[in-house]
């Protein structure tokens, strides 16, 4: 009685299996869920296990290299084990043409964003390692934003023609047409691809960045804003001057920001009528004025020439760094000394005269 009741059930059960729902049976669904959660299973143990032993080791080295591809590994390669494995367990069932068809191109799309998605984390990568290495990574980041729209436009617009191309589209097509309006396009922007070049040369090259003293020209001011067409300088007076990159690249550029120490020559002129002894020491006195200043260097002092109305004498001396004030701070202070100085000794200094000499005739 038993041995026929489950002979019974068995028979009952293998009807089950063999039981068929669009196209297949219900073995064959059962098949494929448990290659489906198996493969879930060494999932979850590969990023328990692989990729948090990996995350570990990145960890624990000072490069970020590691790191970036353990998180992309993560980010990136995961989700695609997860659609590979539904679409393996798929694959061993009897699928419609429609549906196999969807799912190709499903994987298809997947995949094209998947790697679209690292292209884009791996430049991003590159281009933040450039500007954490440049002195001013404040303003590297303010025009980091405009190339990375760029990149990230040219990236999708390549995979777009890629997925375009694996769907069945014949894209030589799309690309005769696109190169032809390209090359229109580029002739009637001439200007903006210039700026568009020239502001990928600012950001290489680095000429100036944001916060920079700059003088162009006649105009002069400081870097508020560099970006994809124009350059914006806050200028002395208080109103914006707006540049084309293209100027800018072409023009000579004063960065007075990178200035180490600046140089300064002045003149003073002495009356004709300051003896011989008093000219002799004019030198030794200033150059003791200006060594008394801090962060100046008394570079060299002479009797250059013999003026119209005066005896000229020339200074030259540095001051280290590049900060304006300071360097008027410290002129205004060796200008009062040498005053006071010479005031004490005697020594005056010329200003525009003429001598007119009159022959009284009998």
């Amino acid at each position: 009685m038993a041995w026929s009741a489950m002979k019974e059930t068995r028979i009952i059960m293998q009807e089950i299996f063999n039981h068929s729902i669009f196209g297949n049976t219900v073995a064959s669904y059962l098949s494929a869920l448990g290659i489906f959660i198996g493969s879930m299973v060494a999932i979850h143990v590969f990023k328990k296990y692989v990729l948090g032993r990996l995350k570990k080791w990145a960890d624990a080295t000072h490069t970020s290299i590691d790191d970036l591809l353990v998180r992309a590994i993560g980010k990136f390669v995961v989700p695609i084990f997860y659609f590979g494995a539904f679409y393996l367990a798929l694959h061993t069932l009897v699928l419609s043409p429609d549906f196999e068809h969807g799912l190709r191109i499903a994987a298809i799309v997947l995949i094209t964003v998947m790697f679209v998605m690292a292209a884009i984390s791996a430049v991003d990568f590159v281009l933040q390692s450039y500007i954490r290495k440049s002195a001013d990574s404040t303003g590297g980041e303010k025009q980091l934003k405009g190339i990375r729209g760029l990149v990230n436009f040219a990236i999708w617009m390549i995979a777009l023609v890629f997925l375009l191309d694996n769907l069945g589209v014949k894209i030589s097509a799309v690309v005769a047409g696109l190169g032809i309006g390209g090359i229109a396009v580029a002739l009637a922007a001439q200007a903006v691809l210039g700026d568009l070049f020239s502001y990928f040369v600012i950001f290489f090259d680095k000429p100036f960045e944001i916060g920079d003293f700059i003088i162009v020209g006649d105009k002069m001011g400081v870097v508020e804003y560099i970006g994809i067409k124009t350059t914006r300088i806050r200028a002395l007076g208080g109103e914006q001057l707006v540049f084309s990159n293209t100027d800018l690249t072409n023009s000579c550029v004063h960065n007075f920001k990178k200035m180490e120490r600046r140089r300064v020559v002045f003149k003073l002129g002495m009356i004709y009528q300051t003896p011989a002894e008093k000219l002799k020491a004019i030198p030794q006195m200033v150059k003791s004025i200006i060594e008394a200043q801090d962060d100046a260097a008394f570079d060299r002092g002479h009797f250059a020439s013999y003026g119209d109305f005066s005896l000229d004498f020339e200074f030259v001396y540095y001051v280290t760094g590049a900060d304006y004030n300071k360097f008027m701070d410290i002129q205004q202070a060796i200008n009062l000394a040498i005053f006071e100085a010479f005031e004490k000794e005697g020594i005056e200094f010329a200003y525009p005269s003429q001598t007119l000499f009159v022959n009284k005739a009998d």
